[in-house]
C-alpha cells in the first residue's frame, strides 16, 4: 500500500491536491459566511414572533439514553494488509459508531479497539456481485474478465460490505443468513443515525451550513437532492470537495495504474481513501477556523439585529415585493405547467410507505406493552416490572424490533418523476421518515413510562396495575395518532418542497438569475449581512408553489385514506398537567423497581464504597441494556401459571386484547362493567383517526445472548473518515456526544 501511495501521491501531487482543496473550501466558506448572518436573523425573528408548530401531545426525552450498548457480537473482518479474515468482537454504543476489538477479552480488559468506524455516507452491500459492480463503475475500464479472480473472496455466502464512494471499504462476513440479517439491520441503523450528523437543535449553524451547501452547488449548476449530504459538517464538506476533485484525479491517475483489473481497482480504492483523509483534515481545520470567527462576531451581529429588527423586516418585505413583481408571472406559468400536475403523484408515492411505517410503529408499541402486561399478570405483578420497563424504554433503539417499521419505507419509488425532478436518490426521504418513526416511538414509550410511573405512586395491586397499564396504553395511542399525523403531514410538505423547489429554480435560472444583481441596491449596507437577494428570490419562488402543496396535503387528510387528522382537528390542552410530569428526574426502572433477587435491582453505591463499586454498577447497567437487544432467545415468558395456554403467535391485535382480558378475569373479581383490554369499556378513548386494525409484527429475529461489559463504551473519534488505529499507550480520547430532544445523535 505504501508503494502505491508514494508512487501516485508524491509530494508535488499532494501539494496540488491541497491547493485545489483550499480553493474549493474558500469558495464554499464565502457562501457559509453569507448564510450565517441570514440564518441568525431568521432565528431571532422566529423567537420574537413566536411562530411554531402545533403542540405535541406526546412527551419527549430531555435526558437522552446514553452509556448504552445497542448491540454486540462477533463477526469476521477482512484484513487488507494480511489478506486474511479475522474474528472480531464488535459492539455498537449509543452513538452508533461501530467499535472493533480483537476479541471480547481484549474489550473487557480495556485494550484500545482495533478500529472505530463512523458509517456516515456508507452503503451496505450483501453480495459480492453488488460490490464488484460498484467498484467496476467507480474506475471505468477495469471490469474483470469472466473467470478471473475477483478483488475479494468471501469464505462464506453471507458477506456484509460497507462501501463508500471516496473512503476505504470494510469487509465483513457471517456464518449464517440469520446473523447476516441481524448485522445488516444493526449497521443500517448506524448509517441512518451517523448520516443525520448535523445537530437538529442548531438554529443558526445548521441551517446556515445546509443553505451554503445548496447555494454552492447551485452556483455550479447542480440542482436537486444530493445523496452525499450526510454526516457532520466536516464529512459533508469533504464529500463536497471530493465530488469535484475525484473525477479530476481519476482521469489523471487511472491510466497510470498497473496490473490486472482487480489490482488496479484495489490501488484506486487505496488512493481515493488517502486523498479523502487529506481533504478531511484540511476541511476540518478551515471550517473550525471560520466557525470560530463567526461565533466571535455573533454578539455584535445580534445587537444590530435587536436594535434594527423592524427596519430589517421592512427592508426585506420591500425587496421581496420588487422581486415578486419581476418573477411572479414566469414562476406561476412554470408551476402550472411543470409542477402542479405531478404533485398528487409525488404525494401518493410518499404517503403509502410512510403511513404504513407509522402504522407499524403503532402496532409494535401496542404489542410490546401488551406482552409486558401479560407477563406482569403471570409473573407476580410489580416484582418484574422494573426489568420489563427497562427493556421497553429501549424499544426505539432496538434495531431488530424497529426493522419491521423501517423496511416499510424501502418500496418508496418516484417512478418517472425521479428523473423529471432531478432526484438523484430517494434514500434521503427514506432515512428522514425512518428517523421520524424512531422519534415517535421513543416519544410514545417515554410518555407511557411517565404516566405509569405516576400510577405506581398510588401503590396499586396487581389487578389494578394491569388495568391501569391498559388504560394508559389506550391514552398514549390516542396521543400517538395525533402526533404521528402532524409529523407525517410536515414530512410530506417538506419532501414536496425539497423535490419541486430545485426543479423550479433550475427552470427559472436562464431567464431570472442574471437579473437578480440589480435588486442589490434595494438593501441598505447596514443590513447586507442579514438580507441576501438570492435567499429572498428563493423564498418568493417557494411561495408560488407552497399553496398547491398545502392544498394537496390537506385534501389527502380529508380523504382519511392514510389516517391523517384534518388540519382543523387540534387537541388543545387535552392533558394540561402531563408536561409537568416530565420535569422530574429521569426514571431508572432497574434501580427503582428492579428485582434484587435476579440482579435487576440494587441500590446505589454508598458514599464510602470503593471505585470498583462504581465500575460494577456500570457493568450491571450495561448488562441490562445489552440484554434488551441480545437476551431474546427465551422471549417473554407466559409460563408462570397453567392458564391460559401460551399465546405464542396471536393472530391479531384483537386476540391480544382478548388474552389480556381473559387473564384479568381469571385472577381478579368480576368488574362491575365489561372489560375491554383490561380497562372499563366506557373509559377507553376513541381516537378520531385511529389506524386500521392490523396484524402485529411477527416475533423479532433473535440475537445471541450477551454478557456484561466492564466499561463505558468507547465513542467514535473525531477522525470521521474511516478506521482509527489507536495508540497502544492507552485508550483513545473520548469525544463526547450530545443528542437532541428526541435522542438523535448530533455529533461524534
Amino acid at each position: 500500500m505504501g508503494d502505491v501511495l508514494s508512487t501516485h501521491l508524491d509530494e508535488a501531487r499532494r501539494q496540488h491536491i491541497a491547493e485545489k482543496t483550499g480553493k474549493i473550501l474558500r469558495e464554499f466558506l464565502h457562501f457559509y459566511e453569507d448564510q450565517y448572518g441570514v440564518a441568525l436573523f431568521s432565528s431571532m425573528r422566529h423567537e420574537i414572533e413566536g411562530t411554531g408548530l402545533p403542540q405535541a401531545q406526546l412527551l419527549w426525552r430531555k435526558v437522552p439514553l446514553d452509556e448504552r450498548v445497542i448491540f454486540s457480537g462477533n463477526l469476521f473482518q477482512y484484513q487488507e494488509d494480511s489478506k486474511k479474515w479475522r474474528n472480531r468482537f464488535s459492539l455498537v454504543p449509543h452513538n452508533y459508531g461501530l467499535v472493533l476489538h480483537d476479541n471480547k477479552v481484549a474489550y473487557e480488559r480495556q485494550v484500545p479497539p482495533r478500529a472505530i468506524i463512523n458509517s456516515a455516507g456508507y452503503k451496505i452491500l450483501t453480495s459480492l456481485d453488488q460490490y464488484l459492480e460498484l467498484v467496476g463503475n467507480s474506475l471505468p475500464g477495469t471490469t474483470s474478465k469472466s473467470g478471473s479472480a475477483p478483488i475479494l473472496k468471501c469464505p462464506t455466502q453471507f458477506p456484509l460490505i460497507l462501501w463508500h464512494p471516496y473512503a476505504r471499504h470494510y469487509y465483513f462476513c457471517m456464518m449464517t443468513e440469520a446473523e447476516q440479517d441481524k448485522w445488516q439491520a444493526v449497521l443500517q441503523d448506524c448509517i441512518r443515525h451517523c448520516n443525520n450528523g448535523i445537530p437538529e437543535d442548531s438554529k443558526v449553524e445548521g441551517p446556515a451550513f445546509t443553505d451554503a451547501i445548496r447555494m454552492y452547488r447551485q452556483s455550479k449548476e447542480l440542482y436537486g437532492t444530493w445523496e452525499m449530504l450526510c454526516g457532520n459538517e466536516v464529512q459533508i464538506l469533504s464529500n463536497l470537495v471530493m465530488e469535484e476533485l475525484g473525477p479530476e484525479l481519476k482521469a489523471e491517475l487511472a491510466p497510470r495504474l498497473k496490473g490486472k483489473p482487480q489490482e488496479r481497482q484495489r490501488q484506486w480504492i487505496q488512493i481515493s481513501d488517502a486523498v479523502y483523509r487529506m481533504v478531511y483534515e484540511q476541511a476540518k481545520a478551515c471550517f473550525e477556523e471560520v466557525l470560530s470567527k463567526l461565533q466571535l462576531a455573533r454578539p455584535a451581529m445580534e445587537a444590530v439585529i435587536r436594535t434594527d429588527m423592524d427596519q430589517i423586516i421592512t427592508s426585506k418585505e420591500h425587496l421581496a415585493s420588487k422581486i415578486r413583481g419581476f418573477i411572479l408571472p414566469k414562476a406561476e406559468v412554470c408551476v402550472r405547467n411543470h409542477v402542479q400536475p405531478y404533485i398528487p403523484s409525488i404525494l401518493e408515492a410518499l404517503m403509502v410507505p410512510t403511513s404504513q411505517g407509522f402504522t407499524e410503529v403503532r402496532d409494535v408499541f401496542f404489542k410490546e406493552v401488551t406482552d409486558m402486561n401479560l407477563n406482569v399478570i403471570n409473573e407476580g405483578g410489580i416484582d418484574k416490572l422494573g426489568e420489563y420497563m427497562e427493556k421497553l424504554s429501549q424499544l426505539a433503539y432496538h434495531p431488530l424490533k424497529m426493522q419491521s417499521c423501517y423496511e416499510k419505507m424501502e418500496p418508496l419509488r418516484l417512478d418517472g418523476l425521479q428523473q423529471r425532478f432531478d432526484v438523484s436518490s430517494t434514500s434521503v426521504f427514506k432515512q428522514r421518515a425512518q428517523i421520524h418513526m424512531r422519534e415517535q416511538m421513543d416519544n410514545a414509550v417515554y410518555t407511557f413510562e411517565t404516566l405509569l410511573h405516576q400510577e405506581l405512586g398510588k401503590g396499586p395491586t396487581k389487578e389494578e396495575l394491569c388495568t391501569s397499564i391498559q388504560r394508559i396504553l389506550e391514552r398514549v395511542l390516542k396521543k400517538y395518532d395525533y402526533d404521528s399525523s402532524t409529523v407525517r403531514k410536515r414530512f410530506f410538505r417538506e419532501a414536496l418542497l425539497q423535490i419541486t423547489i430545485p426543479f423550479l429554480l433550475k427552470k427559472l435560472a436562464p431567464t431570472c438569475k442574471s437579473e437578480l444583481p440589480r435588486f442589490q441596491e434595494l438593501i441598505f449596507e447596514d443590513f447586507a449581512r442579514f438580507l441576501l437577494v438570492e435567499n429572498t428570490y428563493e423564498e418568493v419562488v417557494l411561495q408560488t408553489v407552497v399553496k398547491d402543496i398545502l392544498q394537496a396535503v390537506k385534501e389527502a387528510a380529508v380523504q382519511r385514506k392514510h389516517n391523517l387528522y384534518r388540519d382543523s382537528m387540534v387537541m388543545h390542552n387535552s392533558d394540561p398537567n402531563l408536561h409537568l410530569l416530565a420535569e422530574g428526574a429521569p426514571i431508572d426502572w432497574g434501580e427503582d423497581y428492579g428485582d434484587s433477587s435476579s440482579g435487576g435491582g440494587g441500590g446505589s453505591p454508598s458514599p464510602g464504597a470503593p471505585e470498583a463499586a462504581t465500575l460494577s454498577e456500570k457493568r450491571r447497567r450495561a448488562k441490562q441494556v445489552v440484554s434488551v437487544v441480545q437476551d431474546e432467545e427465551a422471549g417473554l415468558s407466559f409460563e408462570a401459571g397453567p392458564e391460559p395456554p401460551s399465546p405464542a403467535s396471536p393472530d391479531s391485535v384483537t386476540e391480544l386484547r382478548g388474552l389480556l382480558a381473559q387473564d384479568l378475569r381469571a385472577e381478579s373479581p368480576p368488574p362491575a362493567s365489561p372489560l375491554l383490554n383490561g380497562a372499563p369499556a366506557q373509559e377507553i378513548p376513541q381516537p378520531v383517526a385511529a389506524p386500521e386494525a392490523a396484524s402485529p409484527p411477527t416475533s423479532p429475529r433473535h440475537l445471541p445472548p450477551g454478557k456484561a461489559v466492564d466499561l463505558e463504551p468507547p465513542k467514535p473519534s473525531d477522525q470521521e473518515t474511516g478506521e482509527q488505529v489507536s495508540s497502544p499507550g492507552g485508550r483513545p480520547p473520548i469525544h463526547i456526544t450530545t443528542e437532541d430532544s428526541a435522542g438523535v445523535q448530533t455529533e461524534f
